[in-house]
């Protein structure tokens, strides 16, 4: 198959972890506003590609217990094809996310999206989801929570290990 020339729109599935409760909690614990706890993936070629506690993995679109993503933000169109694109990931997977290597705070869902968005369309994804993770970390109560943070590894079920388990699909 010859898809030299076509193009493939990419999409940021975001989704919030906390179902509401960082908008009603925040302000009481954090002393500010959080919208949401985000969990991000990346949809292209009809799957949805994420990074958690068990590595890179893949489903199709809304193929997670989390559902319907609370948000779909487009983030261009690409030229990198399938097999291109499996490749990356499978050399991600080897190197800088490894199942090891996730960090709720500073190695996560949503740093595997930035680099692959960049990757795919030369854009980051929206800063107040990337940003998340300092704005907790400045509160008090985030400093305080920050060891057993630092223990928890998200790993949405019902998904397609990219590296190890199960392969790309």
């Amino acid at each position: 198959m010859d898809d030299q020339g076509s193009t493939y729109n990419v999409k940021l599935y975001v989704y919030d972890l906390s179902k509401g409760l960082a908008r009603q909690l925040s302000p009481m614990m954090l002393g500010k506003q959080l919208e949401g706890i985000w969990h991000t993936a990346i949809v292209v070629h009809g799957e949805e590609f994420f990074f958690g506690g068990q590595g890179i993995a893949s489903c199709p679109p809304c193929g997670t217990l989390l559902g319907e993503p609370n948000a779909i933000v487009d983030l261009g169109n690409t030229e990198v094809n399938m097999d291109i694109f499996t490749e990356y990931l499978s050399s991600l997977g080897e190197s800088t996310y490894r199942a090891e290597r996730y960090q709720l705070f500073e190695h996560n869902c949503n740093t595997f999206s930035n680099e692959v968005a960049q990757f795919l369309t030369g854009r980051k994804i929206p800063s107040y989801i990337t940003d998340l993770p300092s704005e907790v970390l400045s509160t008090p109560f985030g400093q305080a929570l920050r060891p057993f943070i630092d223990s928890v590894s998200i790993t949405p079920p019902g998904n397609n290990g990219i590296n190890g388990h199960y392969g790309l699909r």
